[in-house]
């Protein structure tokens, strides 16, 4: 699942091709070479770890039951369980819309917040409710249902970090180049 690209997530990949490649605003594609495409597709996977992540964020919701009337019980179960309303559909709702439109930080800092307010046996509780639900949609009979949750939850916390780490609106070229002068220089 992949959000949508919009021109705020898109400006600064723009300042980046057109400080390391030399790359006009206006510039027509039809007047790469090979080496400018190349250029392209380095800087490109090198700026997409955010919006990678918050795809895969929203890849790891989608795979839970779907909050629906059929989904009730696994939400009501895993409100139960985790001690936190922060993860229910209707809490997660328009952080869910504005991540499915590039912005995905609101989410991020909201499951972070769900799954740290969870005590440690929450967690293991939360873990095998989605750890069952899983393993049913996912027909994955050889591992635990206390295994698959524990490895979502610990994606989820990972992925969440991701997004906020990559997140961080005060990246740029000027300001990475003095921060590895000062830390090479000694």
């Amino acid at each position: 699942m992949l959000p949508e690209v919009r021109p705020h997530v898109s400006a600064p990949l723009t300042e980046q091709l057109r400080h390391q490649l030399g790359l006009a605003r206006d510039g027509e594609a039809g007047r790469l070479d090979v080496e400018g495409v190349a250029g392209i597709a380095v800087v490109a996977a090198a700026h997409s770890s955010g919006y990678a992540a918050i795809g895969h964020l929203l890849g790891l919701l989608a795979a839970l039951p779907a909050p629906t009337e059929a989904g009730e019980r696994f939400w009501s179960e895993l409100w139960r369980s985790s001690g936190t309303a922060y993860l229910l559909p209707a809490n997660i709702k328009a952080e869910v819309s504005h991540a499915l439109a590039g912005e995905g930080a609101g989410l991020a800092r909201q499951l972070l917040s769900a799954v740290d307010e969870m005590t440690p046996s929450q967690r293991v509780a939360a873990g095998e409710v989605i750890g069952q639900a899983l393993g049913e949609s996912d027909h994955l009979p050889d591992l635990k249902t206390r295994v698959i949750g524990e490895l979502w939850l610990r994606d989820l916390e990972l992925t969440a970090w991701r997004v906020l780490h990559a997140d961080r609106r005060s990246d740029d070229p000027a300001g990475r180049r003095a921060f590895v002068d000062a830390w090479t220089r000694a």
